[in-house]
């Protein structure tokens, strides 16, 4: 099933509950259960990812399937390996080709018995969780934050604690303060001091805990604004002052022209004009927020380099591939350099006729293609892979006025 996605006909007025954080939830959810609470949490995010994570952490099984969740492989698998037991954690065939041999070393290094099942380096994994002595070891900063931030979570409940040193340049900072600030939220304190986060043996105690609004998902609705010069469009259940790394993404897009305004309820977008000629930025803090600029500026015809995007070879698909691929279908030519940039001068090429996007399992790509409906029709290819984190995206467009129809 693909969806023929086409704007509203009239102007777009839309009043949106953005669903809850993912990136909250999940770290939330592992710090629920490393403190033991009698608590729910509250507003947790219903996208797949986070289904996946509560399903293993209330269920009574030793094997888990976390199909396409790669927060979920990272976060369990440290879990995991502090949980006496044998544990076998896998996924769908992408999660199984998906790196994880820095944080299995980490984990091994720190006193876990972890093993791979079929392929040196990748999931599954088999793992015999256990007590963990823990102490000092070192990690580029260049690796993903989730392998940081998963070790950091279980870090109070090692034996020595951890003494983690990050070498080089630390990509995804705001992710790694999410999870300190998380953290603290649920009584742990952590230091972390230039390159070097300590985080001494405590205990961490249940909290009463609320997840904040996805300023991930916000960003659509502010590519949709960018596109609809009349529109009015609300955004209900985000914080000015939020934990979340992608909330940067509201001041970037003053750049293309749109302003924000916080209310009591969340925020309210308009138009301020003021749009710059070329878009230069280093997305290395705010990578899940890459492929919604690369289409918004290209759409708009505004020259764009952005840098820092060295993670995106390794998320759910490769992105930078992917946009240059089907960006092509609608007459733009991007270049990529170090495997870590990408640019566009207004280079074009012939555009294909009914170009349809495909999405590479990837909710990012679907999500940030779709707006360009407002602009001309556009077909969207496996559209259900939104459900990863924003599974209402689709009846929250039609509600905004947006015309989907289902084609083979």
């Amino acid at each position: 099933m693909n969806y023929l996605i086409n704007g509203p006909e009239t102007g777009l007025r839309a009043s949106i509950q953005l669903p809850a954080s993912k990136s909250v939830s999940n770290r939330a959810l592992i710090l629920n259960a490393l403190s033991y609470s009698p608590y729910d949490i509250q507003n947790l995010s219903d996208c797949d990812d986070t289904e996946v994570m509560t399903k293993a952490l209330n269920s009574n099984e030793q094997n888990f399937d976390i199909k396409a969740a790669g927060t979920a492989m990272r976060f369990l698998t440290a879990f995991l390996s502090k949980v006496v037991g044998e544990w076998t954690i896998t996924g769908t065939e992408r999660m199984k080709n998906r790196p994880i041999k820095i944080l299995v070393d980490a984990l091994n290094s720190l006193g876990a018995r972890i093993e791979y099942i079929e392929k040196e380096g990748y999931p599954p994994l088999r793992i015999f969780g256990s007590a963990l002595q823990g102490g000092e070891i070192s990690l580029a900063g260049g690796v993903s934050s989730q392998y940081i931030s998963a070790l950091l979570m279980i870090a109070p409940l090692m034996e020595n604690g951890l003494t983690l040193h990050l070498e080089g340049n630390i990509i995804s900072r705001p992710y790694i303060d999410l999870t300190l600030q998380l953290m603290k939220q649920f009584g742990v304190k952590a230091d972390w001091n230039g390159q070097t986060i300590k985080v001494l043996p405590q205990e961490y105690k249940p909290v009463h805990f609320t997840v904040e609004s996805d300023w991930s998902a916000a960003s659509y609705w502010y590519e949709i604004m960018a596109f609809s010069p009349n529109a009015e469009i609300e955004l209900s259940g985000l914080f000015k002052n939020s934990l979340q790394g992608d909330s940067a993404g509201a001041k970037l897009f003053s750049q293309l022209g749109i302003g924000t305004t916080f209310t009591n309820n969340g925020v309210v977008l308009k138009h301020i004009g003021n749009v710059c000629k070329k878009l230069i930025y280093n997305f290395v803090n705010e990578p899940d927020l890459a492929q919604t600029f690369v289409v918004t500026c290209v759409l708009l015809n505004i020259p764009f380099r952005f840098t820092g995007l060295q993670s995106l070879k390794i998320k759910e698909t490769d992105r930078i591939e992917a946009l240059k691929i089907e960006l092509r279908k609608l007459g733009y030519l991007l270049t990529d350099k170090n495997n870590s940039i990408l640019e566009w001068n207004g280079e074009r090429c012939e555009p294909e006729q009914k170009p349809e996007i495909e999405t590479y399992e990837d909710h990012r790509m679907a999500m940030a293609f779709a707006p360009i409906a407002l602009l001309q029709p556009i077909r969207i290819a496996n559209p259900e892979v939104v459900s990863k984190s924003y599974p209402k995206y689709w009846s929250d467009l039609k509600q905004a006025g947006f015309k989907i129809t289902e084609i083979e």
